[in-house]
């Protein structure tokens, strides 16, 4: 997204199309009552999650409007009083490692080293999910939690919407921590 925006912008390209977020969509499509997330299933439970903000999706392209989408969406599908927000967050939070390249650059001990960081910003939320948009912060944070020890899961935005919704399938949780796993969201359906 990045690399469009500023190209169109560079070379001064007329376009008739507007650049977004999948996330800035689904915030759209709940404020809308157009997606249907239910974060009932989290009262009980009380699973604690946080979010990375991406540093190419927030600090470097959309900025903190994109992060208060994330929040939002992760609110909802979670239960607002289940979320904990890392410290520094939004366009201040820190990177964690992986993008740029670093995460396929050959270097895994240099790139633990720097992630370091960012294992301890997520630890001292005491949550037990990482909410991961990016794909290189994904594959980087849950290595720094094997790696570190850190006990934390990774999880898509997607895979925790499609949970609020009842709609995860069987092959879909095979990555999720057992807290998770057993989740049925469907009695939430049946009574409406």
């Amino acid at each position: 997204m990045f690399a469009v925006r500023v190209g169109l912008q560079k070379f001064n390209i007329e376009h008739n199309f507007e650049i977004e977020s999948i996330i800035t969509l689904y915030a759209r499509w709940i404020r809308e009552g157009k997606l249907k997330v239910n974060s009932d299933w989290n009262k009980d439970r009380k699973i604690k999650f946080t979010v990375q903000d991406p540093c190419q999706l927030v600090r470097k392209t959309f900025g903190d409007p994109m992060a208060e989408d994330l929040r939002f969406v992760t609110k909802a599908v979670v239960g607002e009083e289940n979320f904990v927000d890392m410290t520094p967050n939004r366009s201040n939070n820190y990177c964690c490692g992986g993008g740029g390249g670093f995460l396929q650059n050959g270097m895994p001990e240099a790139r633990r080293a720097f992630g370091r960081l960012k294992a301890d910003q997520i630890l001292a939320t005491g949550a037990s999910y990482c909410i991961t948009p990016c794909h290189n912060c994904h594959s980087q944070i849950h290595d720094l939690s094997e790696h570190f020890e850190g006990g934390w899961h990774n999880v898509h935005l997607w895979t925790l919407i499609c949970l609020s919704m009842g709609i995860l399938g069987e092959n879909e949780r095979e990555y999720l921590g057992d807290d998770l796993k057993d989740v049925d969201v469907l009695f939430s359906r049946e009574e409406e």
